[in-house]
């Protein structure tokens, strides 16, 4: 059991993505896209893998009010435009895309949220460039995925097994990629609903950025990163019975990994899966609400 939920939380961490469209206003970039709405204090809301932003709708409806909100979208995810990411590395440019986003249009210490892969550049973004980020907020998101692996993974031992991954997810067919996709929607939504975005996002992102980016994400290793990172940061993190782990041993999962980030605080959400603003809309927006005050 410990290895299946091991396996099912990788999967879940990595293969889970986030953007929105909503608002008049769009920055194009060769590695992202920019959707803006509503005006006041900045908040930036980064994507994860695979899937469009449609999910943070009512995170900007919620929040548009009051705030200038920013939402990313990832060159080739959900069927935005491959673009810059047609190549190469794809998390490492988008940290430096968002950071180029945020001063080219001179936002003063924006909050920034994050899901999954766009938490784990949130981390980043703060280390790399603690100017942008005022306040941050990870949406279950790890500092080192690779660690569910093994607790004794490195960079180096895990590249074979990402390669073998990234290659396996580009040389899929559509058609397996899709049913595969199909077969793991259920372990990131609890509702029929919040599965059918999310496979429809997933089978609509190039399989080339997804593939890449999942590398990407497992050979990076950003806990020795997170001692210096000074910005305040809030994790929140999911639980579900479906998870296949006690809930304590989820909470120690979620505890080790952030021991060293100072000060981070650390909320989980009952009753849900990989997409908490999905599966439970009414506590993600009063941990957001909570967040930004």
């Amino acid at each position: 059991m410990r290895k299946r939920f091991h396996l099912f939380v990788i999967f879940m961490a990595i293969a889970a993505a986030i953007g929105v469209f909503g608002g008049n206003h769009a920055h194009a970039a060769d590695r992202i896209s920019v959707t803006v709405a509503g005006k006041g204090p900045d908040v930036v809301l980064i994507p994860g893998l695979a899937s469009s932003g449609a999910v943070w709708d009512a995170t900007v409806k919620q929040l548009s009010a009051a705030h200038r909100v920013h939402v990313v979208q990832v060159a080739g995810f959900a069927g935005a435009p491959v673009a810059g990411n047609a190549e190469g590395a794809v998390v490492e440019p988008l940290v430096e895309a968002v950071d180029g986003y945020i001063k080219a249009n001179h936002l003063k210490g924006p909050a920034v949220i994050g899901h999954s892969m766009g938490g784990f550049t949130g981390l980043l973004l703060a280390r790399r460039h603690p100017e942008d980020v005022g306040r941050l907020m990870v949406v279950d998101s790890l500092p080192f995925f690779a660690v569910l692996f093994s607790p004794a993974a490195t960079v180096e031992t895990v590249k074979p097994q990402a390669a073998a991954m990234r290659d396996g997810v580009i040389a899929m067919s559509p058609e397996a990629f899709a049913s595969q996709q199909a077969m793991t929607a259920p372990r990131f939504s609890k509702s029929p609903e919040g599965q059918a975005l999310i496979l429809d996002w997933s089978k609509a992102s190039s399989q080339s950025v997804v593939g890449r980016a999942m590398y990407d994400l497992l050979t990076t290793d950003a806990r020795g990163e997170l001692a210096a990172i000074k910005t305040p940061v809030t994790l929140l993190y999911p639980f579900d019975p479906a998870m296949g782990a006690p809930v304590a041993a989820i909470d120690k999962t979620y505890a080790e990994a952030y021991a060293a980030l100072p000060g981070v605080t650390l909320k989980r959400i009952d009753d849900a899966r990989h997409f908490i603003m999905l599966d439970q809309p009414q506590a993600f927006a009063a941990a957001v609400e909570t967040f930004l005050k």
